[in-house]
């Protein structure tokens, strides 16, 4: 029996740059594009920087580029931070059946792995592609189990991606790509612990899989030797990592359609700074309060119908998602962000301030919201949302956003993303320097060497 672990090491090393479609190849330029403009903004917020002090400690000898820095780090330590830098707001990328972040990890594991062999920007952009391909499937498997249990699958599942990028650009054979993912298996890891405080850690979560992933491959390549069966094995990654809900994992999804379905195009970007799982409920506040004769003030109560696998993230406990305590727990909340919807019909970088997360409007308006599990739900291919309000006088009004915004049957346009790209970067850097980027990322596959991509990136 052929291993999930060997079909997908077979399609790793095969892969050829121009199987790959232009659309496809366009579109993760794209993903790109959208996952730099975050970085740069994060490096505003002073998780960065106390990120950076900490890595820094390690050693200052690493001459690896950050995003959006003058600093340098080794190798590995720059793949965590430019992870940290592309996640750390919650406005990147999200693979919906897979729920799986994927460029937050898969992009710094190419950009290192590539500048480490001097690879060509067209090399490292076919990796990175084959990555996300990877990590959408292995997610897209559990089927929402892994949040279920407390795994975060950015990670968890990214870390197989990264392994597959990397080896792609280190010159694996198909046995040692087998190898690599046996190695990846005993790193997986990132806890949902996060929520329970509005920690910090989910953060790291891309840039340990991009770290992990770039020493699976390279202790693989050096005969380093790893189990064959890392998915369906006894203690593989499905059973070890999920437990009862093992039951609904479907393996044929990790290997269904290589090379002729690109999971790569189901990579939905993100309108707004919040868990995808909340946007629904935000457009749909939004959506409300053009209805004629509808007034906020008016409000008795609201029901949110999410789907319920992804009520224990955004929903509970609902004292807490009523009042957050910081902006992380409000990234997190359909009760607040709901609310924020309904009273300020936007929702931006703005909103995150302490200032903006203690307003007392939109905390007393939070309180009214409760949630129901949707029994029209679109999960895991949508996430839905719908918001049904009881105004003081008896009435009742609705709205159903069944398709979020930015999903592949509803994308955000190339100018979404553009304009996404350079409110982002702006916020740190100027819009020439912005617009210079941009145009590196566009030009990527025509860059002799990955490595100078990184530099003018680094600004």
């Amino acid at each position: 029996m052929t291993t999930i672990s060997e079909t997908l090491g077979e399609f790793a090393a095969g892969l050829r740059d121009d199987a790959i479609p232009s659309d496809v190849r366009a579109r993760a330029r794209a993903l790109i594009l959208d996952a730099v403009g975050i970085a740069l903004a994060s490096n505003h917020f002073d998780f960065a920087e106390k990120t950076l002090r900490g890595l820094s400690a390690f050693s200052t000898d690493g001459s690896a580029p950050i995003i959006g820095r003058k600093e340098r780090l080794p190798l590995r330590d720059a793949a965590v931070m430019n992870g940290l830098l592309i996640h750390g707001l919650d406005y990147d990328d999200t693979h919906v059946a897979g729920i799986v972040h994927p460029t937050a990890s898969a992009f710094p594991a190419a950009l290192a792995a590539a500048t480490l062999v001097g690879a060509s920007g067209r090399e490292m952009l076919t990796a990175f592609i084959l990555g996300i391909e990877a990590s959408a499937r292995i997610g897209a498997v559990a089927k929402g189990g892994f949040h279920q249990v407390g795994f975060h699958p950015t990670s968890v599942a990214g870390i197989f991606g990264c392994t597959l990028i990397a080896g792609r650009l280190f010159g694996l054979n198909a046995k040692e790509f087998a190898m690599a993912q046996g190695v990846a298996l005993s790193l997986a890891s990132g806890s949902m612990e996060f929520l329970e405080d509005g920690a910090w850690t989910k953060r790291l979560h891309p840039g340990w899989a991009a770290s992990a992933g770039l020493t699976a491959a390279m202790l693989a390549k050096h005969g380093f030797v790893g189990p064959g069966q890392a998915y369906e094995g006894r203690f593989g990654l499905y059973k070890s990592h999920l437990g009862p809900e093992e039951k609904n994992c479907d393996y044929e999804i990790a290997t269904a359609g290589l090379g002729k379905v690109w999971e790569l195009q189901n990579v939905a970007t993100k309108p707004y700074p919040a868990c995808h799982f909340t946007h629904a409920c935000i457009d749909a506040a939004i959506a409300l309060r053009s209805k004629p004769d509808f007034r906020v003030e008016d409000i008795a109560h609201v029901r949110a119908l999410v789907p319920k696998e992804v009520i224990t993230t955004v929903c509970e406990p609902l004292a807490n998602k009523q009042s957050p305590a910081n902006a992380y727990e409000a990234q997190f909340s359909v009760p607040y962000l709901t609310a924020l919807g309904f009273l300020r019909e936007r929702f931006g970088l703005n909103d995150l301030t302490p200032d903006a997360l203690g307003d007392a409007a939109i905390l007393a308006l939070a309180k009214k919201v409760a949630y129901e599990a949707d029994p029209n739900s679109g999960f895991p291919k949508y996430y839905s949302g719908e918001l049904i309000v009881t105004l003081k006088d008896g009435r009742q009004i609705s709205h159903r956003e069944h398709q979020n915004r930015g999903c592949a049957d509803r994308p955000l346009t190339t100018d979404d993303i553009r304009e996404k790209f350079l409110a982002n970067a702006t916020i740190t850097v100027s819009t020439t320097q912005s617009e210079a980027m941009a145009a590196s990322i566009d030009a990527i596959e025509d860059c002799k060497r990955a490595s100078d991509l990184g530099e003018a990136l680094a600004g």
